[in-house]
């Protein structure tokens, strides 16, 4: 069910919910799969009898609508897939988390000032607590396949069940050792690092701008393994941003370890510039 808290200006909606509300705020008729999310939003006040929106909803939708930067956070953890993300408008900021096991993500009006911030909690960097994890002779570097690392994961959601951490990592060790293209050292690397993953995840940016006298899209990314006690990993292959299509078994799959400041700035490198949020207000529907 939607709800919202006004101290905070916070909305748990669903898809459906996000989808009936656009609808109705550009004058269109709902379609009938979503009678009952409308209905949701009615009974609880977002919308009234004649599809009008709470004016609380109006700087949510506003961006919603017409966001000038598209920001992703895809993360994958225990709890299975969680997609987050933020929508930078002309006038208002907004974030969507989302909780596992239930459709209602939770949007908010972000402080333009405080993005940085609110990006590093989305994927809970802990700047002064990880810095430095995992003893110092832990190998930098990891580098196998796309295949290798899938047959590890996939141990991780197998049909038996693991007892004990000490299974776990031996199911995954024996999975990654299937693919023969690790050495010892590696194998027993890559095997603690799955063993630990907290999460795994992406951020990407796009917006709008303009490249030899024709519109086109800038897009830049990077994705990262959140290994617990071990640390953060840069995944520096495959590259982000990068096309599912391109991606094989074979594929190189490198790991680099880093620190979480080297995070922080990466974060912070999504952004556009002052000059290139103007431009990309500027391309929105409606605007230039």
């Amino acid at each position: 069910m939607p709800s919202f808290d006004i101290s905070r200006s916070r909305f748990r909606l669903a898809d459906e919910h996000v989808i009936v509300l656009s609808e109705l705020a550009t004058g269109d008729e709902v379609p009938d799969e979503f009678a009952a999310a409308q209905k949701e939003l009615l009974d609880c006040g977002l919308i009234d009898e004649d599809g009008k929106l709470s004016p609380l909803l109006l700087p949510l939708i506003e961006t919603v609508l017409s966001p000038g930067v598209v920001i992703s956070l895809e993360a994958a953890g225990r709890q299975g897939k969680l997609h987050h993300g933020m929508l930078i408008g002309a006038d208002h900021v907004v974030a969507h988390e989302a909780w596992p096991g239930v459709p209602e993500a939770e949007y908010s009006c972000v402080e333009p000032k405080t993005l940085v911030w609110k990006l590093s909690d989305m994927v809970n960097l802990q700047r002064s607590q990880r810095s430095s994890a995992g003893p110092d002779t832990l190998p930098s570097v990891v580098e196998t396949t796309i295949g290798t690392v899938e047959a590890g994961l996939a141990a991780l959601e197998g049909e038996g069940i693991v007892q004990s951490a000490h299974d776990e990592r031996a199911a995954i060790r024996q999975a990654l050792a299937t693919g023969g293209d690790l050495g010892e050292q590696a194998l027993t690397l890559v095997a603690d690092l799955i063993s630990e993953l907290r999460s795994s995840w992406r951020l990407t940016s796009a917006w709008q701008t303009h490249h030899e006298g024709q519109d086109a899209a800038e897009t830049r990314g990077f994705a990262v393994w959140d290994c617990g006690p071990l640390g953060y990993w840069l995944r520096e292959l495959p590259a982000e941003p990068v096309a599912e299509e391109r991606i094989t078994p074979a594929s190189t799959f490198r790991l680099v370890r880093v620190e979480a400041k080297t995070i922080w700035t990466r974060i912070t490198g999504l952004l556009p510039d002052e000059g290139e949020l103007r431009d990309a207000a500027a391309r929105q529907p409606g605007k230039g």
